[in-house]
């Protein structure tokens, strides 16, 4: 869904029908639907020593941080020195939820519909996407497992050559290749979940041995008290998980990890578990790996 962020009161006054048009600096191609984010932040200061706008306010429960109602976007109008005389002259409650001043734009809103369970999101700039976690398992599936190498080639198998000539993508990288082994994919993820109001993390589960050192990146996020394993690289166990605790779910993944890629051969000691945070794109694999390292130790024994 495409959405735009909105400050408090004016976000809950255009949920209500008392704003419909929304001034930005900005003029704006897009027309069709558009849901409305209350930010988290507020005018708080500005809009209380505002009687008129108080007044209209009253009483009304705000909502903060929450995806609150849908429209559309059907016009953006030049403001002008006459199109600000007749708001003012004819809609003078419009007026008083706005910033008229010429030079400026009104992206008019109509056919507004509450939602009936608001939706927990972080705002972004601009208009944004925001996705639920079925939307985001959808959009993976355009992708393949694989990397790419140095020279921008496409390998569908992890060899010999990939310690040397892989490079980490960007999540933009990976919607246009289509393309990306677990370290990728988990990036893509991050990116498309990152407006969602949820405990995201991410984790690096690896087993030093003097062979290849298998490895695992997977991203968790916590939602209504329940904790969920988001995947989509590892194709036996592409879905979404529910687990009652973050230990559940991390001692799930580390028995899948030990049954289906080390065939049940480990060392205890020499299999690591790791909470990372976003690394920067266009990476090694020594790089990678010492990014994910250097993040937060975890302990399977003391879970």
């Amino acid at each position: 869904m495409k959405v735009l962020s909105i400050k408090e009161p004016y976000a809950t006054l255009i949920k209500e029908g008392k704003k419909l048009i929304e001034t930005r600096s900005r003029k704006i191609s897009y027309r069709g639907e558009l849901y409305i984010h209350a930010s988290s932040t507020s005018t708080l200061n500005q809009w209380k020593e505002n009687k008129e706008l108080t007044k209209l306010v009253n009483d009304t429960s705000l909502n903060f941080g929450n995806i609150i109602c849908k429209c559309d976007l059907v016009d953006c109008i030049y403001i002008t020195k006459e199109y600000i005389e007749n708001i003012k002259k004819n809609n003078y409650q419009e007026y008083i939820c706005g910033i008229y001043e010429e030079g400026r734009y009104a992206w008019v809103l109509a056919n507004i519909t509450s939602l009936e369970k608001p939706i927990k999101a972080k705002g972004q700039l601009n208009i944004w996407n925001y996705y639920n976690d079925l939307e985001v398992m959808n959009l993976m599936e355009d992708i393949e497992y694989g990397w790419l190498d140095k020279n921008n080639k496409s390998h569908n198998l992890v060899n010999k050559s990939f310690a040397n000539n892989y490079i980490l993508q960007s999540p933009h990288e990976v919607i246009m290749n289509k393309i990306g082994v677990c370290w990728d994919q988990v990036e893509l993820e991050r990116y498309y979940l990152k407006t969602n109001d949820w405990n995201i993390k991410t984790y690096f589960i690896v087993h030093y041995d003097n062979d290849k050192c298998p490895t695992h990146t997977f991203l968790t996020y916590e939602n209504n008290g329940k904790f969920y394993w988001f995947e989509h690289s590892w194709e036996i166990f592409r879905g979404i998980h529910e687990y009652n605790t973050q230990k559940d779910l991390l001692l799930d993944v580390k028995n899948k990890f030990i049954k289906h890629e080390l065939n049940n051969k480990f060392d205890s000691e020499n299999l690591l578990l790791y909470e990372y945070k976003k690394p920067k794109y266009h990476i090694s694999v020594q790089e990678f790996y010492n990014h994910c390292t250097n993040g937060k130790y975890i302990d399977f024994n003391t879970l």
